[in-house]
C-alpha cells in the first residue's frame, strides 16, 4: 500500500516550486522525506527538473501538471519530485548526463526523468505533452508504460541500472601518468577551432541557435593577436545591436534563435550579464567603441533597477512569458509608436530600431534591433524616444522575476560589476556590488560554511563548488578596486574550504559536491565551461592568484594538479575549456603582481592609470592599512611606491608613475 503523500512545496523557498504548490500533483521536494517513502513503499520517482524561467516548463505544468486526470495517475503510479535545477545543480548535472546516456540525445528543461528508489534513472526525456503530438506520446499514456514497465521488466532496469552508474563514473576524467610539462599548444589550437567556427558577418560561433559563451569571448580578448581580439569584438558588438540585447531596458537575454542575434529567448538570467558586463567594458578598453560603453552603462543600470533587492542580493532571472505569452512584455507594433512618439520620434525609432521592416517576431510583432546607423545630431531625438517606450513599456505586465538570491550566481555579477567600475570608474556600480557582497557575507555565509540560495531572509543548501569558487574570484576582483583586509581575509577563509571540503588531493581537481554532502548516484568533478564557467577552471585560476599573491605553495600547487588532471582533455579538444585555458597562460606566463603603498588620494590617480589589464592585479593598500599579511606588508610613505613582482620575484620601489606604465 502506497503512503499518502500531499502537495509539501508549499514550504520552499524556490519561486519556480512554489509555482507548483497548487498542482493537484502530489509534488515532493527532493529530501530525505520523499527519497525514504519511495524506497519503503518500492514505488519509482518521476523527478520533474526545471525553473522559473523556463519557456517549455510552464507550457507543460499548464498542459499536464494542472490537469486533475493527469494528475491523478502521477500520484497513483510514482512518487512526484520536483526540483528547481538553479537551487540543486548537483542534481542537475547527475540527471541530465544521465539523460543523454539513457537517450544518446541533448537534454534540457523540463527535464522528466523516471528512477528507481535508489535514485537510479531507467527512462527519460524532456517536455512531453499531455496529448500525442510531435512525435511524442501523452504524458498520462506515457506514465502507464514506464509504471508497468518498472514492475514487469525490473530484472532489466536493475541491471541498466548498474550500467548505468558505471557509465557515469567513466565520464570523469583521470589524470595522465608520467610526468607532464604544460605548454602553448592548446592555446593556439582553441583560437584556430573558434577562428573555424567564426561566423564573420554576425558574429559569433557556428549557426542558430547562438549562445553568448562569454569564456571564449574572454579568452579571444586576452589573445594577443588582433584576429582573436576582432573576433570577440565583433560578437560583442552584433549582439549589443541585435534583438538579444534589451534596446530599450538593457540587459541580454539567454540566447538568439536565429543566427543574427535578433530574436532572442527573452528570459534573462543573471549569469549571462554579470560575465557580458565584465566583457563589454574590456571591449570598450580594447576599443575605444562607444557602443560598448553605452551598453555596460545600460545593462548595470537595468541590473540595479530591477534585479537588485533592498537586502543587497542580486536576483536570478525575469521570465521569457508575461500574459501566458513569450516576448509580449519586448515587442511593439508601429500603432503603438505612433501613439507615444512624436512623428519625429516614431520615424527615427523605425529607422533605427528596425520597426519599418516587415515584423520579425511570430510574423505579427516587431522587435527592436539596431538596423540603421545614427547621426549625431538626432541622438537626442532617439534617447527621448527610448525614455518615452521604455516609460510605456512599464505599465505592461511585467515577466515574472525569480527573486532567489543564488550565492554563485551573485558571485559572477559582483565580479562583473566591479570590473566594469575599475574600467570606467563608477563608484555606483562598485557601491552595488558591495552591497551584494554584503548580503552574501551576513546572510549566506553561517559559522564557516557558505550556503547556496536564500529568499525572504531564509538561506539553506550547502554551497557547491562553483559558490566558492566564482566568489574567491570576485574577491580578488574587489581587493584591486578596494582594499580591505576582511575582504583579503574572506578569501583565504574560501581557498581553504575549496582544498579542505571539495579538492581531490590525489587525482586532482575539485570536485563539485563537498566531501560531506549528501551521497548521490554520482560525483561529479567537470572541467568544460557550460552557460557558466567551470568551477574547476575558476577554482584553480583564482587559487592560482591568491598563491602568486600571498607566496602561498599550497594554491599554487592545487591549481596545478587542476590542469594536470584536465590536460588529457584540453590537448585532445581545447574547445570549451576557456576557463582552464586561462589558468594555463598564467602557469605558463604568471600574472604581473603591482603592490601600491602610499596615500589614499595619489593611490586612487595610479589605480586610474594603470587600469585593469587581464594580465595584471594591482593592489592599492593606503597608508594606515593593518594586519597585511607579510608579503603585502610594505613600508609606508609619504608618496607612492610601486613594486612590480612576477612569480617569486619583486622589483626595487618604483615612485614615478611614468616609469611605472612604460
Amino acid at each position: 500500500m502506497a503512503s499518502p503523500l500531499n502537495n509539501r512545496l508549499a514550504a520552499e523557498t524556490s519561486p519556480y516550486l512554489l509555482q507548483h504548490a497548487d498542482n493537484p500533483v502530489h509534488w515532493q521536494p527532493w529530501d530525505e522525506q520523499s527519497l525514504s517513502a519511495a524506497r519503503n513503499d518500492d514505488r519509482p520517482i518521476l523527478l520533474s527538473i526545471g525553473y522559473s524561467a523556463c519557456h517549455w516548463c510552464h507550457v507543460m505544468a499548464h498542459e499536464s501538471f494542472e490537469d486533475a486526470n493527469v494528475a491523478a495517475v502521477m500520484n497513483r503510479l510514482f512518487v512526484n519530485i520536483k526540483v528547481d535545477r538553479e537551487e540543486r545543480p548537483d542534481l542537475d548535472q547527475i540527471y541530465q548526463s544521465a539523460h543523454h546516456l539513457l537517450t544518446q540525445r541533448n537534454g534540457g528543461w523540463p527535464l522528466t526523468m523516471f528512477l528507481a528508489p535508489d535514485g537510479t534513472p531507467f527512462f527519460g526525456g524532456t517536455y512531453f505533452p499531455r496529448e500525442p503530438r510531435y512525435g511524442l506520446p501523452g504524458f498520462a499514456d506515457l506514465c502507464e508504460r514506464v509504471a508497468a514497465a518498472y514492475v514487469e521488466r525490473r530484472e532489466d532496469i536493475t541491471a541498466q541500472a548498474g550500467e548505468l552508474r558505471e557509465a557515469l563514473g567513466a565520464t570523469e576524467p583521470e589524470p595522465a601518468a608520467g610526468e607532464i610539462r604544460f605548454d602553448a599548444a592548446p592555446l593556439a589550437a582553441a583560437e584556430a577551432s573558434l577562428a573555424r567556427a567564426f561566423d564573420s558577418r554576425h558574429g559569433g560561433f557556428g549557426g542558430a541557435p547562438k549562445f553568448p559563451h562569454p569564456t571564449d569571448l574572454a579568452f579571444l580578448l586576452r589573445r594577443a593577436d588582433e584576429g582573436a581580439q576582432r573576433m570577440a569584438l565583433t560578437t560583442l558588438a552584433r549582439m549589443s545591436e541585435g534583438g538579444i540585447y534589451d534596446q530599450i531596458g538593457g540587459g541580454f537575454c539567454r540566447y538568439s534563435v536565429d543566427e543574427r542575434w535578433e530574436i532572442p529567448h527573452f528570459e534573462k538570467m543573471l549569469y549571462d550579464n554579470g560575465p557580458l558586463l565584465g566583457l563589454c567594458a574590456d571591449a570598450w578598453l580594447r576599443s575605444g567603441d562607444p557602443l560598448h560603453a553605452r551598453v555596460a552603462d545600460e545593462t548595470a543600470a537595468w541590473v540595479m533597477r530591477e534585479m537588485q533587492t533592498a537586502d543587497g542580493g542580486y536576483c536570478s532571472s525575469l521570465d521569457a512569458d508575461s500574459e501566458g505569452e513569450e516576448g509580449k512584455y519586448y515587442v511593439w507594433d508601429p500603432a503603438e509608436l505612433a501613439h507615444i512618439l512624436t512623428p519625429q520620434e516614431s520615424a527615427l525609432a523605425a529607422r533605427h530600431w528596425g520597426f519599418d521592416g516587415p515584423p520579425n517576431f511570430e510574423d505579427r510583432h516587431w522587435h527592436a534591433k539596431i538596423a540603421g546607423n545614427l547621426r549625431p545630431d538626432e541622438q537626442p531625438v532617439l534617447d527621448s524616444a527610448r525614455r518615452k517606450l521604455f516609460a510605456a513599456r512599464e505599465q505592461r505586465v511585467r515577466p515574472g522575476r525569480d527573486d532567489k538570491i543564488l550565492t554563485s550566481w551573485n558571485a559572477l555579477m559582483i565580479e562583473g560589476m566591479i570590473h566594469a567600475a575599475r574600467i570606467f570608474g563608477r563608484d555606483d556600480w562598485l557601491a552595488s556590488a558591495r552591497r551584494a557582497m554584503h548580503f552574501v557575507r551576513t546572510t549566506l555565509w553561517r559559522e564557516g560554511r557558505l550556503l547556496a540560495t536564500a529568499r525572504d531572509g531564509r538561506a539553506h543548501l550547502d554551497a557547491y563548488l562553483d559558490d566558492h569558487a566564482f566568489l574567491l574570484a570576485a574577491l580578488l576582483e574587489l581587493i584591486q578596486m578596494e582594499f580591505h583586509g576582511e575582504d583579503l581575509a574572506f578569501a583565504v577563509e574560501l581557498a581553504e574550504t575549496l582544498l579542505a571540503r571539495f579538492e581531490d588531493p590525489e587525482d586532482g581537481g575539485f570536485f563539485f559536491t563537498a566531501h560531506d554532502h549528501e551521497a548521490l548516484i554520482h560525483r561529479a568533478k567537470t572541467g568544460h565551461d557550460n552557460a557558466t564557467p567551470s568551477g574547476n577552471g575558476i577554482a584553480a585560476f583564482a587559487l592560482q592568484r591568491l598563491g602568486h599573491l600571498l607566496g602561498e605553495a599550497r594554491y599554487l600547487d592545487a591549481a596545478q594538479r587542476t590542469v594536470r588532471l584536465f590536460w588529457p582533455q584540453i590537448q585532445y579538444s581545447p574547445n570549451g575549456f576557456g576557463s582552464l585555458l586561462r589558468v594555463l597562460e598564467e602557469a605558463l606566463h604568471p600574472p604581473e603582481i603591482i603592490i601600491l603603498r602610499g596615500p589614499p588620494d595619489e593611490l586612487r590617480a595610479w589605480q586610474r592609470a594603470l587600469g585593469a589589464a587581464p594580465e595584471r592585479m594591482v593592489l592599492a593598500l593606503a597608508n594606515g592599512t593593518r594586519e597585511l599579511p607579510a608579503v603585502l606588508a610594505k613600508a609606508e610613505s609619504d608618496r607612492v611606491n610601486a613594486w612590480v613582482c612576477r612569480g617569486v620575484t619583486c622589483s626595487a620601489p618604483i615612485t614615478d608613475l611614468d616609469q611605472l606604465i612604460n
